[in-house]
């Protein structure tokens, strides 16, 4: 079978590798959707530290059984349509135990520990199963969208920190599919007001404010956006502000732009090779303000996203504007590098 295997920064490729073996603890699925997420790109150029092997990457993935192991859950059937979760908890840990599956300590990944879903056939592992870590795919759900269930659970994990009120003005950073969906999710699930959506690229900013359509945008490679959004909260600052970009400056000025008793999610994360920022402490104290990280997501919250993309509340059919087949998978990570779509989706 075909399959984008990674092997070391800079030497990702399409290979003809064998079919996997579906094992007796396993299911095995014939991948229709596999996703595109801006960490593919940061694999392909720099590598992960929890990639040790060759591995096949991607894990965004939606997909159909075409096999159950005699001692895997049985009440998987061939046929059945399924989304799997990316990040996989042990189940067993401190964190495990108090519910936050989400920052588990054990943490492992398909497409970095396990074989992932840029492949036309994938193994479904033991630990997958152990968490309820399939889903069953909606009716009227695609593959496409039920791919999309990763990335939207991971938004719905870090605004379910927040406390957000209905009618709050709110601040997106960053105009990829994230950003997208941290909108969606802001308007769908909690009737915010205002929405800002910023970014440094005007084409994709023109791109996903058509899609979504913000109340303002803002390009702040020409504006001050700081400045702006006080001058257009009348100096009182925006009451919820999330960062789903890496970049640095974006949560110094999240800081910087929020209202009393304001909420702040660091999204994005920085990178490893430049992970701090300048923090006004002083803005943090007098202002009351309550800053959250967000990780991954948890399988409960990947059941929550196709939910609210089966009954319209978050619909992610029109974020998928790239179609492509897995032979050109490296042509999709370059236009995910270049900002040129909002998601791009392979179908192997």
């Amino acid at each position: 079978m075909k399959a984008l295997r990674y092997h070391a920064p800079g030497d990702v490729r399409i290979e003809d590798v064998p079919e996997p073996v579906c094992g007796p603890d396993q299911i095995k699925i014939r991948v229709r959707n596999c996703s595109t997420c801006g960490t593919d790109v940061k694999i392909r150029a720099n590598g992960h530290v929890n990639i040790t092997r060759v591995t096949i990457m991607g894990h965004e993935i939606a997909g159909e059984v075409v096999e159950v192991g005699a001692e895997a859950p049985r009440d998987f059937t061939v046929g059945e349509r399924v989304q799997v979760i990316a990040a996989v908890p042990c189940g067993d840990c401190y964190e495990c135990d108090k519910g936050w599956m989400e920052v588990c300590q054990n943490q492992t990944s398909m497409g970095y520990q396990y074989d992932g879903g840029f492949a036309e056939y994938m193994i479904v592992p033991k630990a997958v199963l152990a968490v309820d870590g399939v889903n069953r795919i909606p009716d009227g759900v695609g593959f496409d969208e039920a791919s999309a269930a990763e990335p939207l659970a991971c938004a719905i994990n870090a605004q379910e920190q927040l406390g957000i009120e209905k009618g709050d003005f709110t601040v997106v950073f960053g105009a990829g599919p994230i950003g997208c969906m941290h909108i969606r999710v802001a308007r769908g699930l909690y009737e915010v007001g205002t929405v800002v959506l910023v970014d440094i690229n005007a084409e994709r900013l023109a791109l996903s404010a058509a899609a979504v359509q913000p109340d303002i945008v803002i390009d702040s490679s020409k504006v001050d956006v700081v400045q702006e959004i006080m001058r257009l909260t009348e100096g009182r600052g925006a009451d919820v502000i999330i960062t789903a970009t890496p970049a640095n400056v974006t949560q110094e000025q999240a800081v910087a732009m929020a209202a009393r008793n304001g909420r702040i999610s660091f999204f994005g994360g920085l990178p490893k090779t430049n992970p701090t920022i300048t923090l006004d402490s002083n803005l943090v104290h007098y202002r009351q303000l309550h800053i959250h990280g967000a990780n991954g997501s948890s399988p409960a919250q990947h059941r929550q996203a196709l939910s609210y993309i089966a009954d319209g509340r978050i619909p992610v059919a029109d974020l998928i504007t790239e179609h492509l087949p897995l032979e050109k998978a490296a042509e999709a990570l370059d236009i995910v590098a270049a900002g040129k779509a909002i998601k791009v989706t392979i179908e192997p």
